[in-house]
């Protein structure tokens, strides 16, 4: 059976299961950039992301020794939930794994969709020490191994929501942005179009702080990034699958790659223009709209909006991140002269009446004529920085700008 027939089979396993998730214009960005904004709310589905499809379409195909003996899986987001879901649905035992390090917000999801028939074990610091000690265990007690992405039954089940998109909109859809992680969504999706719709351009939106599969296909083989940023962390890996990478590399037209900064503002705007409450990876397909903008205009795009397990307590960040990228937000370390009124003429004659001083932070002082401090300046205008720096210049403030030094922005900020 070929991977489309797979993803048939897989609809019907998964009816009275997932919900049909709505498909619905978006008039905000169908105004902003000329054309038509299709919003995919995965978003809206059980356990508030895809990862069910592929997690039940998997575990549900299982023979009846397997299913007896239980599944495992390693993960600290959506997929876990997915599996937990699944299990506490075909009362099956399930091991998930997850590092000592993940927020007790995401523990807490996993053991209420999973309830009794789950058991979470917290290993080891990162995600690959978890993945490590679930392969030991599967093997050892030969129980399924649940991969994230890299298998067929987990990709039909992600590819199920390119079916429901065509069965939604029976007009020609000419661009489908889909978030790009492992590559289990978008090789299932633009298989299902591939078949039905082959015009359509599958556009796979990757953080650019992890461009794992636009790598791996330039490089012509799956390729191991040493480093990665794990801000989009439903979409951040260091390595793409084997299978995922066969089919996106044939499949995909392009690949975007988006700043981390512009996510945010994305995260940010949807919260505030739309109530939407999407997680990072959730908000890639809307924030690479903006680095196609001329493609698209007139034309018809689905986004695949792919979930919505946000963390609250990373709002904070978001909004950093958010003013960062925008030139809104700027760190210095500046000399101040150690006399009195030194601060109140940086105030005074340097900043405007709408910046704000965010961050204070005097180091050290290492000798009576100045002491170094760490400020980070708000501003209601990009443009208003030229101006700072000049006036600072002028008036014999010596400064370093942290923005473009990030070893030491973190070592002092982050």
């Amino acid at each position: 059976m070929d991977l489309f027939q797979q993803i048939q089979e897989a609809k019907k396993q998964l009816e009275g299961v997932v919900m049909q998730t709505p498909l619905t214009e978006n008039l905000n960005l169908s105004n902003e950039f000329n054309t038509r904004i299709l919003l995919k709310r995965e978003d809206l589905q059980t356990v508030r992301s895809y990862k069910i499809r592929g997690a039940y379409n998997k575990i549900s195909t299982l023979s009846p020794g397997e299913k007896a003996q239980g599944v495992i899986c390693a993960s600290a987001g959506n997929h876990a939930q997915g599996v937990a879901y699944s299990c506490k649905l075909l009362q099956i035992k399930g091991k998930i794994y997850m590092p000592k390090t993940t927020p007790k917000q995401k523990v807490k999801q996993v053991t209420l969709f999973g309830g009794s028939f789950v058991e979470i074990v917290l290993t080891g610091d990162t995600f690959d020490d978890a993945y490590a000690a679930a392969m030991i265990d599967a093997t050892t007690n030969k129980m399924a191994f649940i991969h994230p992405f890299d298998d067929e039954k987990v990709i039909a089940g992600q590819g199920t929501v390119g079916l429901e998109i065509l069965e939604s909109y029976t007009q020609p859809i000419d661009y489908v942005f889909v978030p790009l992680g492992g590559g289990g969504l978008s090789a299932g999706l633009s298989e299902v179009f591939k078949h039905l719709s082959p015009k359509t351009k599958i556009i796979g939106i990757e953080p650019e702080g992890a461009p794992s599969m636009k790598t791996s296909i330039a490089n012509g083989e799956v390729t191991v990034l040493e480093n990665i940023n794990k801000f989009v962390d439903g979409a951040a890996v260091k390595q793409v699958g084997k299978i995922t990478f066969e089919i996106c590399k044939k499949n995909l037209s392009d690949i975007i790659l988006v700043p981390e900064g512009k996510v945010c503002t994305t995260i940010l705007r949807l919260y505030n223009e739309e109530a939407m409450v999407v997680e990072p990876a959730g908000a890639l397909s809307i924030a690479a709209l903006d680095f196609y903008k001329e493609e698209i205009k007139g034309k018809t795009v689905v986004c695949i909006v792919s979930g919505s397990n946000n963390d609250i307590e990373r709002t904070a960040e978001i909004k950093e991140r958010s003013l960062l990228y925008e030139g809104l937000m700027h760190y210095f370390m500046i000399q101040f002269p150690q006399r009195p009124g030194a601060l109140k003429e940086f105030v005074n004659d340097i900043l405007g009446p709408e910046d704000d001083i965010t961050y204070f932070q005097f180091t050290k002082k290492n000798n009576r004529e100045v002491g170094p401090a760490v400020v980070g300046l708000e501003l209601k205008n990009r443009n208003d920085i030229v101006a700072i720096k000049t006036k600072m210049k002028e008036k014999g403030f010596q400064y370093e700008y942290l923005n473009e030094k990030q070893d030491l922005f973190n070592q002092l900020i982050g």
